[in-house]
């Protein structure tokens, strides 16, 4: 899924909402933001051996998954963010072990995009979002 299917959620139906309800408008703006710091953990998850697919978790309230990298509050934007990696999205249930190999040849290029779980009231999914 592509930011912008979930930017315009009634086109498919994926959130059900109308357009200019979504609170994710303010993602895309939040996610350029974001980039360079994004990609420096990635690149770090990556290099250090830690996994092969960093992912990250953008969302609007409380969570416990992975480790917070980005603070709205701090920054005074709409989204944190939150480090994490397949393997724990595994270990937790969130992807499925007979899902994974899918996952993986869906993940697109680490050094080129982020992995981001987006995570609304309407429920969550994955997006990949290139780095500016």
């Amino acid at each position: 899924m592509e930011i912008k299917d979930l930017l315009n959620p009634e086109e498919n139906g994926e959130l059900g909402k109308k357009p200019g309800e979504s609170p994710l408008k303010s993602l895309e703006t939040d996610l350029k933001f974001y980039s360079d710091s994004v990609k420096e953990v990635a690149i770090e998850i990556m290099v250090e051996g830690i996994s092969e697919y960093p992912i990250f978790v953008a969302h609007q309230h409380e969570l416990n998954l992975g480790e917070l990298i980005i603070d709205k509050e701090e920054l005074n934007t709409s989204w944190s963010m939150h480090a994490s990696t397949i393997e724990e999205f595994s270990e937790k249930g969130l992807i499925q072990s007979d899902k994974k190999e899918k996952f993986i040849k869906q993940y697109k290029d680490p050094y080129k995009f982020m992995c981001v779980f987006v995570i609304v009231p309407e429920g969550a999914n994955f997006v990949f979002f290139p780095y500016q």
